[in-house]
């Protein structure tokens, strides 16, 4: 009875998962990859997709620094609130400074809440191979600027919970990775 008493614990146990890499680095892939698998073990899981929060919670935000900074803010409040709350938030978004990221850990930290940092380190050669969105064509065009990597700065994380290289391994053991370091944390 123990064992079933400590597995329903850990279901209930909230974390944030945050992804952070460059535009077509595999972030979302990843995210929806591991949630399934959570979710198949009995968690609790939302993906806080960048591109769903801008469209519903950031829709006024441009692309400048301190509207990136507000977006990222925004959607570390969200995380940690659903987090607080039992449920493991996978967070797939670019979020290119490293302010606005620490600021982020540091609310779930004055939270008691659990916080992984992952950084998804595709190169940029190869994320603009991927161009799932068509940024990197449309930049090379002349039709956007300030992308992410390319005409605009991001900002690798020093020292990130766990680094993968997606474009090294599949989607699948990208998300094994994600989820052993889950498991060795206690999350999962």
């Amino acid at each position: 009875m123990t064992g079933i008493a400590e597995n329903q614990e850990n279901q209930v146990t909230g974390a944030t998962i945050w992804l952070t890499g460059l535009p077509s680095a595999g972030k979302t892939t990843i995210a929806y990859e591991l949630a399934g698998r959570l979710r198949e073990e009995g968690h609790r899981v939302e993906v806080l997709d960048g591109d769903e929060i801008r469209e519903f919670l950031s829709s006024g935000l441009g692309f400048s620094r301190a509207d990136r900074d507000t977006n990222v803010r925004r959607i570390g409040f969200l995380a940690e609130l659903l987090s607080r709350n039992g449920v493991k938030a996978l967070v797939p978004v670019i979020a290119p400074y490293a302010d606005s990221r620490e600021a982020v850990r540091k609310r779930h930290a004055a939270g008691g809440t659990a916080y992984l940092e992952v950084h998804v380190a595709t190169p940029v050669e190869v994320c603009s191979v991927r161009d799932v969105k068509g940024l990197y064509a449309k930049q090379a065009a002349g039709e956007i600027s300030g992308l992410t990597g390319v005409d605009d700065p991001y900002e690798e994380p020093e020292s990130p919970d766990l680094r993968i290289e997606s474009h090294t391994q599949s989607v699948q053991e990208s998300a094994a990775a994600l989820h052993a370091l889950l498991a060795e944390r206690g999350l999962a």
